[in-house]
């Protein structure tokens, strides 16, 4: 894979893939099992930036979100899943600055709570 630099920024420019041999009907048994897996798990059906939070060592961001007791937190119309602590949804008029707030606001708690530092996934473009 290579990646360019540009502003600090890091760009995929370029992928090689590796795949297990197999038929065609296993690779389609295999991301059908896949995708519902994703589905059964994850807030597919709300609009959302997908996963907002990288996980730290030996952890994961969910659980930390969860154990906190943030999931179903909500700022304006933006909102923790319950279905998956880890999904900040827009349940319809969330604006960038509700989602921004809520970042920060998973951030503190789940550092007051555990003493871990939760790195944002997403990034944040401009002012609010």
């Amino acid at each position: 894979m290579k990646i360019q630099k540009q502003n600090d920024a890091e760009l995929f420019i370029g992928a090689w893939f590796s795949f297990l041999k197999g038929t065609q009907l296993e690779a389609e048994e295999s991301i059908w099992k896949l995708l519902s897996h994703r589905k059964s798990t994850q807030p597919l059906s709300w609009p959302s930036a997908g996963s907002t939070f990288k996980n730290p060592n030996n952890n994961y961001a969910a659980k930390l979100i969860e154990d906190c007791g943030l999931k179903g937190f909500k700022i304006g119309d933006a909102k923790i899943s319950e279905k998956h602590a880890n999904f900040i949804i827009n349940l319809g008029a969330a604006r960038a600055k509700d989602i921004e707030d809520l970042i920060k606001h998973i951030k503190k708690i789940v550092f007051k709570e555990t003493k871990i530092k939760l790195v944002a996934e997403v990034e944040i473009i401009g002012d609010v």
